[in-house]
């Protein structure tokens, strides 16, 4: 059995970063996951927003190891992931374990993502995963190939992450350039309807008092 563990920090908020994580893919910057389906999504009673889904992904794994696990030529991979997004903790949990070949391999991965307690406005990543290769030849040289391609993904997956962030954040400027333009718009109109030269008519009112004595 391999553990593997790593850390990393987004220079982003955490809602950002909860957003950026559900748009994630399809992503040209890590193409090793094909596609992903929503098996169910639920708010809890508790606030909290949980999500099962299906990930089918390729893993770039050496012919080899393929043939021992019994991969077809496709090297198509399935894993179920949980997810739990607790609004009020400010946490995001997802736990995923792999579906396919799961006779032969095991891995369990865990990734937690919440503000960053030296600086709120950026967001710690803590990612943990557990590989175990059992009942095959080579099991402890093939658990470590396997941990070196996590890496290798986990690097691209945050990668893929800023990618989607940089996207978000381009489509709220273009919402707020869309805002002000209307704005600026409506005043525009607005002018235009008003003439430049009102003319006001002024009534003209004596106001001096009348000291002439009534008549008998």
């Amino acid at each position: 059995m391999k553990i593997w563990t790593s850390e990393h920090i987004f220079s982003h908020p955490w809602d950002t970063v909860v957003k950026a994580s559900f748009r994630k893919y399809p992503n040209p910057l890590n193409t090793a996951v094909k596609g992903i389906d929503v098996i169910d999504r639920e708010v809890k009673q508790d606030g909290t927003l949980q999500s099962h889904r299906i990930i089918t992904s390729e893993w770039g794994l050496p012919k080899w190891i393929s043939n021992i696990l019994g991969l077809t030529s496709s090297k198509i991979c399935y894993a179920s992931e949980f997810s739990t997004i607790d609004p009020f903790k400010k946490e995001m949990t997802l736990k995923t374990r792999n579906l396919t070949f799961c006779k032969e391999l095991s891995v369990e991965e865990k990734l937690t993502y919440f503000p960053d307690p030296t600086q709120p406005n950026q967001t710690l990543l803590k990612q943990e995963a557990m590989i175990t290769v059992h009942g095959i030849p080579l099991s402890s040289y093939i658990e470590d190939i396997i941990t070196s391609t996590i890496s290798t993904n986990a690097d691209k997956g945050r990668q893929a992450m800023e990618f989607v962030i940089n996207k978000l954040n381009i489509e709220m400027q273009e919402v707020r350039d869309g805002i002000s333009k209307s704005v600026d718009d409506l005043k525009a109109q607005v002018k235009r309807s008003i003439p430049e030269e009102i003319d006001i008519p002024h009534a003209h009112f004596n106001f001096a008092p009348n000291f002439s004595t009534p008549k008998s």
